[in-house]
């Protein structure tokens, strides 16, 4: 019928209707119907685009009409208030109503949102006066009808969607308007509650948008306007609702705060919050968000509590929490908890919270809340008031100054160091008496929302602006006279070399008596294991040996074989997951007889020690069937003596320590002849040693000797170094994994992703120690402040300890019987830097998970959020034939805790508290002997032994190789400083001259000796400048090497994060190291100023460190032009001249080097690091390309290694890669290469890239993370913690890589256009 159509009703035979139920019927219809079914689609689709046709037309007249309709009354409008006042109160009415009938059409649902909008944004349009025309009405209207239309219109503009128009009303005076207008307004008795009600909803809602709205209303009275408002109309909730709404605003400003509070607007509130009540739940939640804007003022959260209404707080929150069982009102307990966490953000509250039993009521209603994800704002905000309230504890040590004491030749007059010496000794210095910021507060007319605008705009007073200190002025400081006492180290640049034969040819090289060769040094790095195709090349003499029994699944053929030519065996497997990889040797339920023996063996070991005096009676004969008494442990180890006992499965002992450089074969007569020669030192590898060995023992005697899988690893060289190195604590013992060595896993270890809610639950468990004080044993296990301390042998309890280099654990708590405190020792003459530890564990039961809190932690957060593991070293893994350290542990997190941090600790910053990482462990293997460490351990005697290990197999025929002592440090180590090139062709003039004149390569490292990191870039460099392949020839012929690999030893040593044993960070000695504080420092300062005094200003300076809260390996690099940048002043009007070359070596290791980010790069130069290696070396010495690389402990959010964890291979990686980039910029540099134009306008770049500048050194506490999952505030107060490090520093599996594969075959040629000029 509505097509014109009318289709008859089927009829029955007889001609009557038919019966609708009857089939009949049914088919009739259906066929009638299918015989139209072609004319209604016809029709249906006519009548679809006739409509849709129809309604377009509709809508673009309509709005084409609007438009200038809207355009003749806003003119009609205008004409009414020309002389300032309405005379036509008639006719302005009607123009008011028509456009607010415009503004509100509802004549159908298709052409409200186009009308109405296109009102609304012709009003509000850039250059439209439609805005000012009804501000104007509206300041000159007398008349309450139009008064109202125009708030209607207004309302109507910044009603939801209106964010923008809102801003154009404040911005055209109106919020000055619509005050003076309710100023007006409240003087009629009564008032219209109609106007009041629209005036108050648009000044709560532009209010926010005018950052000085506080202080208007203030001063045009309206604060009191609304209050009384308020106080005479509880019951009318039209009217409050806005009302309430705009005090909420009011309060954003402190001083109305106070004055509302004193007002009693406090108490007014509490007259209308009240116990659970479906009725008026929109008033109950303004009202809430009201009172929490008044209780941020500090004085009101005194009066609350004065006046008891904490506990109030409280009783309305169980209220709610039990009736609200379908979380309907989510908000407005929402709005309750921020209240109370208002009123504990002072101490007097904090103590009323405590003593109301607060911590048990949120924690109990917590409890209830975690199962529920939408309830996860509840908790989140219950935990952080209960961390604030948390009593603060104190640090259980006795002083926060380092257990171990170092007497310095000359104390400073100022600074920490001072500070500690001159403290008196009855002076607390862990915790203060006030541990809380002081709760007075001074009124101030700023608004909240106005200082965080200034924060956010707050420029960078950091970023150095005076030229006169960027420009470099070459200055060295010091007389040349006295620079000549450096010319010894530089005997490369007078060598005669006529006591050298040299031969034609280089391949032969002397032979050294007192080391074996052991074949060609391997230079790791990081490029991908394939499969069975990819694998590492062994041979094992004799195939006998039962694949459950060979230490490695690979191994180098051993050195006593005369270096025959090596057979292949396949890496089985070596993509397989961590855990395949790790323990495919284990049976899945139960031990081998061997991994038995093994737990009882490691069940006894401890460090090795240095001192003891009867070797023979400490070593043992073990058996399968051994009892694991206490008296049947071996002592281990002694080094000072041979051994003389004869053990039942062995014949004369008389060789070193391991046969193997670690473990052996896991059968129980190996692991016997290994623990039973640890009290022998030096290697002897004499034939007749060999068959003294059982022969019984298959593939015992063929196993590789000490070196062979790690050819710069010796362990009884270790051990002898250790001898000669100096502590403070004077250690007697050697950690496992620094003695038998570590080896990279053959698998990827990726980022973790956090697990969602695992930091609330280590917070909770952290409450409980409150609420459940009964079920905490804080029992001391170890404590170097008292060694006495009765070890623990119940089988119950883990076993520390940290005494060894580079070791740091100062104090070990057990908490409950799978839960352990730790804190860290603090850096020698400091009473902070608490990040690296390094430490051993013992005495465990596998399968079951401890938790491990490290809780005086320094920084604010750390990459242990955003996907770090710790690091483990197992000793029965080792034994097993995997020596190697692997990231572990799961609920791995980071947060602030309740421990007090000291005022004097803090940079005399009250209310400061630690912060705990915590991470669970679940162990392998019973009774095992672990260790962890921030990051992989690389100790000074480690250093030593690879120098050492590197000139003994050095073919000095081809390379230059020296090493010197460039001082001694304060603890009486040396600090060696290596010279690497290669040797002259000839000993003829131009050869000798090439030889003089290459140019200077100068790398330093290790100046905070917790960035190990940084050591194992500096191996990787090393050990690519001495290896044998064509790229490092190239080097070697092009550039001298001068190399101070660790310049602070004495840190590394002792076991600090960051500081040399004078207390202080060296790596803001530069401008003005002292010699006998700072001899490193002012000595490699030496070196640097001689090489400029003579003309040889080194090309590159390169200083390796470590990051802590960013990812990927980077650089800092100085250059005026990008530091001006940064300023408002133009660099274009400061007539600089300045060499680009300094970005090439960065943009070179962003293409070839996987780990590397140019993003993270920056060239600017800050005040704070003005005494840094980096500048001071660019300033003062005049290198262009001053660098400092910095190295994640973490792992790389970009490239090749995108979601891994840093490994070993991967640094050292890095440092073979800065080589490789060192050729390319010789290339680059050189006069035959003929660059056009074109890559010559690096400005233009550099101006093009000036925003990608993301990571300025004075940002580095800026997070570059997402957030978590979780939205926890870990500072526990959101502004409380701005940690200002001035570090200038600060992590992937990938498997084995030539260096030098692409770079060898290589021409200048083949190099893209691109490399040339970067």
């Amino acid at each position: 019928a509505r097509f014109g159509r009318t289709v008859p009703a089927a009829s029955g035979a007889n001609g009557r209707r038919a019966d609708p139920a009857s089939p009949a019927a049914s088919s009739s219809a259906l066929g009638s119907l299918l015989a139209t079914n072609g004319r209604l689609r016809d029709c249906l689709k006519w009548q679809s685009e006739r409509g849709s046709l129809v309604k377009m037309n509709k809508v673009k007249g309509s709005t084409e009409k609007g438009n200038s309709r809207i355009l003749s009354l806003l003119a009609q409008l205008e004409k009414l208030t020309l002389d300032g006042t309405v005379h036509d109160v008639e006719n302005g009415r009607y123009v008011t109503s028509k456009l607010l009938h415009l503004a509100q059409t509802q004549e159908f649902p298709f052409s409200v949102l186009q009308v109405s909008e296109r009102t609304k944004k012709d009003i509000t349009a850039k250059g439209s006066t439609g805005m000012e025309i009804i501000l104007s009405t509206l300041e000159n209207s007398r008349d309450q009808q139009m008064t109202l239309n125009i708030l209607n219109i207004l309302n109507e503009l910044v009603s939801v969607g209106g964010g923008r128009r809102g801003s154009i009303l404040v911005s055209k005076g109106g919020s000055q308007i619509l005050l003076q207008l309710l100023f007006s307004a409240s003087k009629d008795l009564p008032p219209n509650e109609e106007i009041m009600v629209q005036l108050h909803s648009i000044l709560a809602k532009i209010g926010p948008k005018d950052k000085k709205f506080g202080v208007k209303a203030r001063i045009n009275g309206a604060l009191g306007i609304t209050l009384n408002l308020v106080k005479q109309n509880l019951q009318n909730f039209k009217l409050i609702l806005p009302c309430l709404q705009l005090l909420r605003v009011y309060s954003n400003n402190a001083v109305n705060a106070i004055s509302l509070g004193k007002n009693g607007v406090v108490e007014l509130m509490f007259k209308i919050i009240g116990p659970f009540s479906r009725k008026n739940t929109s008033l109950v939640k303004v009202s809430l968000d009201t009172l929490a804007a008044l209780l941020r003022s500090k004085t009101n959260a005194r009066r609350s509590v004065d006046r008891g209404y904490l506990p109030v707080l409280l009783t309305i929150y169980i209220d709610w929490h039990r009736h609200d069982t379908r979380h309907r009102h989510m908000l407005i307990r929402k709005g309750i908890l921020t209240c109370i966490k208002n009123i504990t953000s002072i101490k007097l509250g904090r103590k009323a919270f405590v003593d109301a039993e607060g911590m048990k009521v949120l924690y109990n209603t917590s409890q209830d809340c975690l199962s529920v994800r939408t309830l996860d704002p509840l908790v989140n905000i219950s935990s952080l008031i209960m961390r604030k309230c948390f009593p603060k504890n104190r640090l259980p040590i006795p002083t926060i100054k380092s257990v171990y004491l170092f007497q310095l030749p000359i104390i400073p007059i100022s600074g920490p160091v001072a500070q500690i010496y001159n403290l008196a000794p009855e002076v607390d210095d862990v915790v203060d008496e006030s541990d809380d910021a002081d709760d007075t507060e001074v009124e101030t007319d700023n608004d909240n929302e106005n200082e965080e605008y200034e924060n956010e705009n707050k420029k960078n007073d950091d970023i150095e602006t005076d030229l006169s200190k960027l420009k470099p002025v070459q200055d060295l400081g010091r007389p040349v006279e006295e620079l000549e006492i450096y010319k010894q180290f530089f005997p490369e640049l007078t060598e005669d070399f006529q006591a050298y034969n040299f031969t034609e040819s280089s391949n032969t090289s002397p032979s050294r008596s007192d080391v074996q060769r052991t074949g060609p040094i391997i230079v790791p790095t990081a490029e991908e294991l394939s499969s069975k195709s990819n694998m590492i090349r062994a041979s094992v003499k004799g195939n006998n040996i039962p694949q459950s029994q060979q230490i490695l699944p690979n191994v180098y053929q051993g050195a006593g074989q005369d270096h025959k030519q090596v057979t292949h065996m396949d890496l089985q497997n070596t993509e397989k997951s961590k855990n395949n990889a790790n323990y495919q040797y284990s049976k899945q339920n139960g031990h081998t007889p061997t991994q038995c023996l093994n737990n009882e063996i490691t069940k006894g070991l401890g460090s090795m020690s240095l001192h003891c005096n009867n070797a023979s009676e400490d070593a043992k004969c073990w058996k399968p069937g051994c009892e694991s008494g206490i008296e049947n442990k071996p002592r281990f180890l002694t080094l000072g003596e041979t051994c003389s006992k004869t053990c039942q499965q062995i014949s004369g002992c008389g060789k070193s320590l391991f046969v193997s450089s670690f473990g052996q074969p896991p059968s129980w007569q190996q692991v016997g002849t290994q623990l039973g020669q640890l009290c022998c030192t030096g290697i002897d590898t004499d034939a007749e040693d060999e068959s003294s060995l059982s022969s019984e023992e298959p593939g015992f005697s063929d196993l590789p000797e000490p070196g062979v899988l790690q050819p710069l690893h010796d362990p009884d060289l270790y051990v002898e170094i250790v001898k000669t190195t100096k502590s403070v604590p004077e250690y007697g013992e050697v950690a496992y994994p620094d003695y038998f060595g570590h080896i990279p896993p053959p698998f990827k270890e990726p980022l973790i992703e956090r697990t969602y809610g695992v930091q609330r639950t280590k917070i909770f468990q952290d409450i409980e120690r409150l609420i459940h004080a009964n079920d905490i044993i804080d029992k001391t296990i170890y404590d170097l402040d008292c060694l006495s301390y009765p070890v623990s042998e119940d089988g119950e309890t883990l076993r520390f300890n940290s005494q060894f280099e580079s070791g740091n654990l100062r104090k070990a708590i057990q908490i409950r019987k799978l839960e352990y405190d730790l804190i860290l020792n603090s850096d020698i003459n400091s009473n902070h830097h608490h990040q690296w530890f390094y430490f051993e564990v013992s005495g465990m039961r596998n399968a079951i998970p401890y938790r491990f809190n490290i809780i005086n932690c320094e920084k604010s957060n750390s990459q242990f959020n955003y996907g770090m593991h710790p690091i483990m070293y197992s000793v029965q893994e080792a034994m097993l034939g995997r020596p190697q350290w692997v990231r572990t542990g799961t609920d791995i997190c980071y947060y602030k805790n309740h421990f007090s941090r000291s005022s004097i600790a803090a940079g005399g910053l009250k209310g400061k508290s630690y912060y705990t990482l915590t991470f669970t462990m679940t162990f392998t293997h019973k009774d095992d002997v672990c260790y962890f460490a921030y990051h992989y351990p690389y100790t000074y005697s480690t250093l030593q032994m690879h120098i050492q290990k590197l000139e003994a197999l050095h073919d000095p025929q081809q390379i230059y190789f020296r090493r010197d002592s460039i001082c001694e440090t304060l603890g009486g180590n040396p600090c060696p400083v290596l010279t690497i090139t290669s040797m002259p062709e000839s000993k003829s003039w131009e050869n000798l001259h090439q030889f003089r004149n290459r140019p200077y390569i100068f790398l330093t490292s290790r100046v905070h000796p917790g960035e190990s990191n940084s050591s194992w870039v500096m191996k990787g460099t090393l050990e690519f400048l001495m290896s044998n392949n064509l790229t490092a020839q190239s080097l070697r012929d092009s550039y001298i090497f001068k190399i101070v690999p660790m310049l602070n030893p004495d840190g590394v040593i002792n076991g600090s994060h960051r500081c040399s044993l004078s207390g202080e960070d060296l790596n803001r000695q530069w401008l003005t190291p002292h010699p006998e504080l700072h001899p490193t420092i002012y000595h490699t300062k030496g070196l640097l100023q001689y090489l400029a005094s003579i003309q040889h200003t080194p090309l590159v300076f390169c200083d390796y460190h470590g990051h802590s809260r960013k990812k990927n390996v980077f650089m800092y690099g100085c250059s005026i032009k990008e530091t001006m940048w940064q300023t408002d002043v133009s660099a274009s009007s400061c007539d600089l001249q300045e060499d680009l070359g300094y970005r090439t070596l960065p943009k070179v290791l962003n293409q070839i080097a996987p780990a590397f980010c140019m993003s993270s790069c920056s060239f600017v130069v800050e005040k704070s690091k003005e005494s840094t290696a980096r500048v001071v070396v660019w300033r003062e010495v005049g290198v262009a390309r001053s660098y400092t690389m910095e190295s994640t402990y973490c792992g790389c959010d970009q490239g090749k290694y995108k979601g891994q964890q840093i490994g070993t291979r991967h640094l050292e990686e890095m440092g073979a890669k800065f080589c490789i980039s060192l050729l390319r910029l010789k290339r680059m540099t050189s006069v035959e290469c003929r660059l056009p134009p074109s890559l010559l306008d690096v400005e233009n770049d550099l101006i093009d890239t000036r925003c990608n500048v993301t990571s300025p050194t004075t940002h580095v506490l800026d997070e570059d993370e997402p957030r978590c999952l979780e939205e926890v505030d870990y500072s526990a107060e959101s502004s409380d913690e701005q940690d200002i490090d001035l570090n200038e520093t600060a992590d992937f599996d990938p498997p084995y890589f030539d260096a030098s594969t692409q770079e060898e075959q290589l021409s200048d040629s083949d190099i893209p256009k691109r490399d040339c000029f970067l």
